[in-house]
């Protein structure tokens, strides 16, 4: 029987399986400890407050992927943009072409939107992801460094 391959938008009552794929992609990262967010956090920041979205892969009705993405905006193209803040797909449906497939849909997505770009971060050690992106034509953002702010540095900052 030959697999079938659908995309669909997440729901409020998706939050659980969207922390769900959140931890294990924390846990390929090895960063999994850093992971304090909450299904009540998903559902108000995602669906309340519509400040992301989501994007699964499904292989027969079954949930085997996701993409956590949100608007940006580029002064410099006058336009919104996708930015993709996690892209994983389970292990056991990984070599499948499902990763493409989310980076393809979030890409439709984009067009679709009329955005300029479509841009995500990759950590410098996971060369099997560098590879696969450089192999669909993305550029690496030479010259350009990611700087942060969080936890008690932004409170501090702020005040």
């Amino acid at each position: 029987m030959d697999s079938i391959v659908k995309y669909r938008f997440a729901e409020e009552k998706d939050a659980s399986l969207i922390l769900y794929f959140i931890k294990e992609l924390a846990v390929y990262e090895k960063m999994r400890d850093e992971v304090v967010s909450t299904e009540e956090n998903i559902r108000e920041w995602v669906f309340e407050k519509q400040k992301a979205e989501v994007i699964f892969i499904m292989e027969n009705d079954r949930e085997v992927g996701f993409a956590l993405f949100f608007h940006n905006f580029s002064t410099f193209l006058g336009r919104a943009g996708i930015y993709l803040e996690d892209l994983y797909v389970l292990p056991e449906f990984r070599g499948r072409g499902y990763g493409k497939g989310l980076l393809k849909k979030l890409a439709s997505v984009a067009v679709e939107r009329g955005c300029g770009r479509f841009e995500w971060c990759c950590l410098d050690w996971n060369k099997p992801s560098i590879d696969f992106y450089l192999s669909l034509g993305a550029k690496p953002m030479e010259g350009w460094t990611t700087y942060r702010m969080a936890g008690d540095t932004l409170t501090e900052f702020a005040e």
